[in-house]
């Protein structure tokens, strides 16, 4: 095999990680063309908006201002749902591409990282459903003028709606964050217990942007982040006592090794 320059070795990875986007995307517009022939589509929209519809006036509904909008909330609806039920072939795809370059004893953690990540991302939008709206939406109508009749736009709810899911469905990734943190070496328990005072104030700061201007939507994301921090350490702290020391550990050994039989020649790979 004739041995890949460093040019042509970096535009093989960029054909790869465009393979794998196409592929992630393929997955997700595959899902979302089934979807849009569901007739159950519309009422997913339904069931997003029930946390509004409760704490509205009775026979108070959500309004359209825009001409197309009927039509784009469904379409935005079936995507999000779409990206959801595609997210753990998504991840597969990511872990995929950055495989290569971990360790055989890194690499068997790919199950439980595209498993973990994926539950950790739903039981976000869970809490942000369940929870979160339920008390942020009572709270604020509870503050609206008698002489206004709230109805809320269903193109500027479903903005609000995606923006939250996201920030905490990433949100509930953070333990798992700390333990690739952990397990790859390239933080310790101790330092994570160390930051700790800072990962508090950064979580109060991001809450504040993220989120609505009223303090029940911001506490409300920024006491599980730290609350999933220090779950987050414990994990990880469990994790190296039955799994034995850290990965780093195992790695500078086999570097060792390597440096005293000569360097290895790198994996190459053939362009497409």
């Amino acid at each position: 095999m004739i041995p890949l320059s460093g040019q042509e070795t970096f535009v093989s990875h960029l054909v790869e990680l465009r393979d794998r986007l196409l592929r992630s995307i393929y997955a997700v517009l595959g899902i979302f063309t089934l979807l849009w022939f569901w007739p159950g589509l519309a009422e997913i929209y339904d069931l997003l908006a029930l946390p509004m519809i409760r704490t509205l006036p009775e026979g108070t509904r959500m309004i359209a201002t825009g001409v197309i909008t009927p039509f784009l909330v469904p379409l935005k609806v079936g995507l999000m749902a779409a990206f959801l039920l595609a997210l753990p072939y998504v991840l597969f795809q990511i872990w995929g591409f950055i495989a290569p370059g971990l360790y055989a004893n890194e690499k068997r953690l790919a199950l439980p990282l595209v498993f973990g990540s994926t539950l950790l991302f739903l039981a976000g939008i869970a809490y942000c459903y369940f929870v979160v709206f339920n008390l942020v939406f009572g709270f604020i109508i509870q503050f609206a003028p008698k002489s206004i009749t709230p109805a809320p736009d269903i193109e500027a709810y479903l903005s609000f709606v995606l923006t939250m899911f996201a920030a905490f469905g990433i949100t509930f990734e953070i333990p798992l964050i700390q333990v690739v943190l952990v397990r790859t070496g390239v933080l310790t328990v101790a330092k994570l217990k160390d930051i700790r005072p800072y990962v508090i104030v950064g979580a109060f700061v991001v809450a504040a942007v993220v989120t609505p201007p009223d303090v029940i939507s911001q506490l409300l994301l920024a006491i599980p982040m730290c609350l999933l921090y220090e779950g987050g350490i414990l994990l990880a702290q469990l994790i190296e006592r039955f799994l034995g020391k850290r990965v780093t550990g195992d790695n500078a050994a086999r570097d060792a090794k390597d440096g005293e039989a000569g360097p290895a020649e790198p994996e190459q790979k053939r362009l497409p």
